[in-house]
């Protein structure tokens, strides 16, 4: 009986001492063609070639293209719970480009954005909010009203914030599609590569709440 007992507890003991299974994170790119892909092949979308640097940097991550060209903030937020299902660990939002090319008010675009990031607040899920800035021929008071909306929300709601989506890629006919809107392939990698330290900062997030 001695020697079952004095096995029974080794058996536990190397169960226990085993290293938990590692788990692929999966973070929710939710956002309109700038997400989506549009003009590009499935494997040029911006969310694929996020997760393509992200293993090649050591990270088990899937992210999954929740874009849908055309959405606007109120688009998105119409579709967010469906969009999240019940297995994102962390969400990256790229959303508000459509209101701006509509010239939808900038304080309406604030209130569904907020709306949102509440929405995903409530799931407790850590934002990598990335930014949008108004075109130039809206007006400086049209600018100056919407290009605050993403800081701002982002120090309401405590999320990280990557300023501007298409940095050094917007007005560069060279990274972008005939439409001027779209990157090309090339526009999306260098995308890709600039907001990595953000989602990385997003990962870090997640891992410090599990």
């Amino acid at each position: 009986m001695k020697i079952l007992r004095f096995s029974a507890v080794l058996l536990v003991a190397l169960i226990l001492a085993l290293p938990a299974e590692a788990r692929t994170l999966r973070l929710l790119a939710l956002g309109d063609s700038l997400t989506a892909g549009y003009g590009l092949p499935a494997s040029a979308a911006f969310p694929v070639r996020l997760e393509a640097a992200l293993r090649q940097r050591g990270h088990d991550v899937s992210v999954i293209n929740a874009g849908v060209s055309g959405d606007t903030v109120a688009a998105g937020l119409a579709r967010l719970d469906w969009a999240l299902g019940d297995g994102a660990d962390g969400v990256i939002v790229e959303l508000g480009a459509n209101d701006m090319l509509r010239g939808l008010p900038p304080a309406e675009t604030r209130a569904g954005l907020d709306r949102l990031l509440s929405r995903i607040g409530e799931r407790h899920l850590p934002v990598l909010l990335a930014g949008m800035l108004a075109a130039p021929n809206l007006g400086s008071s049209y600018a100056d009203a919407y290009n605050a909306i993403f800081p701002d929300l982002a120090r309401a709601h405590d999320t990280l914030l990557y300023p501007f989506f298409l940095a050094g890629v917007a007005g560069t006919p060279a990274l972008n599609q005939p439409d001027g809107l779209h990157p090309t392939a090339a526009g999306v990698d260098l995308i890709v590569a600039a907001i990595l330290p953000s989602v990385e900062a997003l990962i870090g997030r997640i891992a410090s709440t599990d």
